[in-house]
This record gives structure tokens, sequence and C-alpha cells, in this order.
């Protein structure tokens, strides 16, 4: 797998020996150059790679890594995300730092990191672990997008059934969580062809468009999928779904808010699809996740974390919350206003 090309999904490392360190940083390497963003920041991208890498092996139980390209405003870029389960930083500024150590090393990693990087995001409890989000582009990006997510397959699978998009159609921003029914290359080729006519369909309020997906995907297996479209402007998000996809609005104060999805399988039967509409003020978070992510968290758990980016957010209860035995994703997306 570390030989071939990294698709858009991206590539999952489990890192747990120094040897993971090499992978990771040819990976990187290799995905710089697919995306054309230059020898100097492919160089970068080395750095930010082996030092990532390292601290997760150093410094970290049960690490893992994410390489994927982005793709913003017709450019592209490199992003990793790496994510442990502890021990934890008590203050993430300090320990980014040049010449803060736990171990007695130099204590340049995370600096290097921040130094080399486009863009750089974080969150870490103590003894609840850590998550760096890092993102290499050939020249300055645009501010971090308004919605992000993380999908992973379950254990033993190399595809997952379970993904996501994000478009803006004619001014509307939205976006979509598919999990195709079972797992393996079927459910995977379920969701694909639902994120495919997500982003080729007429734009439309979120009805509108779950119906354009269900008949979309009559070819597939099918899938359980939601849409929701933010406007934050009017202070409401609208929400149709089909299935078990979970939809909650996270209030400033880590109040939460369950949103509708109807019985059905986008691309089978003859479902019910009816839309939903709910508040949306600032400071408010919405998060859907597939049904390999357990509904128990709150954000009341992780001080300050909603202040983070929606990728580290994602990623966080994507490490908390997900089982192993099923695909996973998280999705989570905030106003830009």
């Amino acid at each position: 797998m570390i030989g071939d090309p990294v698709t858009d999904s991206g590539i999952w490392f489990r890192v747990e020996a120094g040897s993971a360190t090499s992978a990771v940083r040819r990976a990187a390497e290799r995905l710089g150059a697919q995306v054309a963003i230059g020898e100097a920041r492919i160089a970068d991208l080395a750095i930010v790679a082996a030092e990532l890498t390292s601290n997760l092996v150093k410094h970290a139980d049960e690490g893992v890594l994410l390489l994927r390209p982005v793709r913003r405003a017709g450019e592209a870029g490199v992003e990793l995300v790496a994510i442990d389960s502890g021990p934890g930083m008590a203050d993430l500024t300090v320990s980014s730092q040049d010449g803060h150590s736990t171990t007695g090393t130099l204590g340049i990693g995370l600096g290097a990191i921040v130094r080399q990087a486009s863009w750089f995001d974080g969150y870490s409890l103590p003894d609840r672990g850590t998550v760096l989000a890092v993102q290499v582009w050939p020249a300055e990006p645009a501010r971090p997008s308004w919605a992000e997510a993380l999908s992973r397959p379950l254990t033993g699978e190399t595809v997952s059934g379970d993904g996501y998009a994000v478009r803006v159609a004619e001014g509307r921003h939205q976006v979509l969580v598919s999990d195709g029914l079972g797992h393996g290359p079927l459910a995977a080729a379920a969701t694909e062809a639902a994120l495919a006519a997500f982003r080729n369909a007429p734009a439309g309020p979120p009805a509108a468009v779950v119906g354009h997906l269900h008949r979309s995907m009559s070819h597939t297996r099918g899938s359980a999928l939601a849409v929701a479209e933010l406007v934050p402007a009017a202070g409401v998000l609208h929400y149709a779904g089909l299935g078990n996809i979970s939809g909650v609005v996270v209030e400033g104060d880590g109040q939460r808010r369950g949103l509708v999805s109807l019985p059905g399988i986008a691309g089978h039967q003859r479902p019910t699809i009816r839309e939903y509409d709910y508040p949306f003020g600032p400071g408010a978070r919405l998060v859907m996740h597939s049904d390999g992510v357990v509904d128990r968290w709150r954000l009341t758990d992780y001080p300050g974390l909603a202040e983070r980016s929606p990728l580290v957010m994602a990623a966080t209860l994507l490490r908390d919350a997900a089982v192993r035995r099923d695909d996973a994703c998280v999705l989570v997306a905030r106003s830009w206003a």
C-alpha cells in the first residue's frame, strides 16, 4: 500500500516503531510530487512528516497518522493528521516552542513542524492524548475550511464504506456523510456513487439533493446518508437524512440538539424524504457521523475543543468515539460568518 499513489481519502499509518518514520516520509514526498507542490516545499514536507512520526514513536501511545491531499481554489497541498491516545500535553503552545522537551532531546520537533507548515492546529489533554493537524502548500493557502472530516475502515479492511463530501453550489454550503451498507469494496462503491452524485447534483435544498442521490444510486447496494446546508447569516441549518447517520448541533455552551433522519436506504425502496430546519447561531458546530461512531461523546469533556478547527475536532471525536468493528466517519462544520 505504501508504494501506491495516495487517493483523496488518504492512507492511514499505524506508528509503532522507528521504521515508520522513513515510510511516512517517503510516502509524503511521493504525494508532494504527485500534487506538484515544488521541490522546496517537498523538502519542508519531509521534515514535517518525519517529525510528526518521530513524536508519535517517542512520546505517544496508540499513534496513527493520516496522509492525504487537500485541494482548495484550484490549488493542491498535502495534509497530515497525527493522532494518539496519550499521555497528552498540559500546554500545547509551550510544547510547540523550540527547546521544550520531555525526554531529554533538543525539543525542536514541534517547533520545526510549526515553522515548515503552511497551516497548523492541534489539541491535547493530559491522559487523553493529542491531535496535530498540518498542511503544506506550495504557497500560503486560503483560511482553513469551514467543514472537515475524516473516515477510516474497520480493522482488517483497506477501504472504507463511510465517506463525506463538501460543496458550495450556487451559494449553498452543503455537506454529505454516507455509510455504504456493510463494509469492504461494495460498501465503498455505494458511498463513492453517493459522493459523485452529490458533487454533480443540481443546486437545491437538502431534501432535493437527497432525492437526487437516491435516484442515482439504484445500481449500488445503497447507503445511509444525510445532507446538511448551513446558512449562518440567517442562523439556520437545513437537514435531510435517510438511515442511521447521526447529526448533532452543538451550541457554544456545549448543549446538543439531535437532528432527525428518517428510516430508509438511499438507492433502494421508496423512502420518505423530509427536510427539517434547526437554529444555528454564532459559535454553533455541526457534527455528523456514521454508526461506526458511538453517540455518547460530549464536548463538555473537551475544554477548548470547540474553538479548534473542524479538522482537529473531527479527529479527536474519531479517536475517542469510533469503534474498531465498523467503518467510521466524523464530519464537523462551523459558521464562516
